[in-house]
């Protein structure tokens, strides 16, 4: 918040702009308004978490009004809350977040979960692990910080993404010496002499057929090259699936996030590309979500 000698916004307490911004934002058909108004609130206050129920009766001052006031401009345009924040949670991490990336979801912080458990068994040595279309980085940086043994690669086609994962990548402390941000298309970004020698290769690919239907919020808002594949959705998920098995060590494993209805086909095709063990696990919502795949 701004210091002591700033005007406060004509005496108004916080409460009453929280009140104003739920009301706009019901009018304007949003179905989480309350909590988008409370986020949006806490944002432009500088409220700590926790604060928000002290913080309604404090008094605005000027400036951070005019940052509520332009938050709740483009919330109620439709921006998705993550973007319109600017940072967004993802397991231990908040991550920076705008139309460069797409906005970290609770079904890949499972995703993360099932990366973990593959590489916890391993001896006592460095972990070798590659996030191969990083967008954000939440992947990979959310491994790195949760296992202190692992080297992480995160790697994007897209230079904006890159761009974004290293300044997220800044923001998570000594974790960040373990990392290594490379620009360039799936394997082709990664280190001739990585060929082999990786534990964990985990992505989270563009898996939507062209042409399919997507709600507005994501279809308008987030970034179509994260999103769109091509004609049937699993293209890059056949490239990742085709070229995995020259990069992993014997034993090292494949960790996808695909669609629901497009688990099947991939475990078929992980078979077909000489992996050993094939399963596919579903996320809280109990739909399909991931596909785990390891090297004999």
């Amino acid at each position: 918040m701004a210091d002591d000698n700033e005007d406060t916004a004509g005496a108004v307490q916080w409460r009453t702009f929280y009140e104003e911004a739920r009301a706009r934002l019901e009018a304007a058909g949003s179905e989480f308004a309350a909590i988008d108004a409370r986020r949006i609130v806490e944002e432009a206050s500088g409220a700590e978490p926790g604060e928000f129920t002290l913080m309604l009766d404090e008094f605005a001052r000027e400036r951070a009004v005019a940052h509520f006031d332009h938050m709740l401009a483009r919330r109620i345009a439709g921006e998705p809350l993550q973007y319109v924040l600017g940072r967004w949670a993802f397991r231990t991490l908040d991550l920076a977040v705008d139309a460069r990336v797409l906005i970290p979801r609770p079904e890949t912080e499972g995703v993360v979960d099932l990366a973990l458990a593959e590489i916890a068994n391993i001896d006592d040595r460095d972990i070798f692990v590659a996030d191969l279309g990083t967008g954000s980085g939440c992947i990979g940086l959310a491994i790195v910080s949760e296992n202190p043994r692992v080297q992480m690669i995160c790697t994007d086609a897209s230079e904006e993404a890159v761009a974004a994962a290293r300044a997220n990548l800044a923001g998570i402390g000594r974790p960040a010496r373990r990392v290594e941000i490379r620009h360039g298309d799936w394997f082709g970004a990664l280190p001739e002499d990585r060929k082999g020698e990786l534990d964990l290769i985990i992505s989270n690919p563009p898996y939507v057929a062209d042409g399919e239907d997507l709600p507005a919020l994501v279809a308008e808002w987030e970034p179509a090259d994260a999103l769109f594949a091509g004609p049937t959705g699993l293209e890059d998920a056949w490239v990742l699936i085709d070229g995995a098995g020259e990069w992993l060590r014997p034993g090292g494993s494949l960790v996808l996030e695909l669609g629901e209805t497009q688990l099947a086909a991939a475990a078929e095709r992980a078979e077909q590309a000489g992996f050993a063990e094939v399963s596919i696990h579903r996320d809280l919502a109990d739909k399909d979500r991931a596909l785990v795949a390891r090297r004999p």
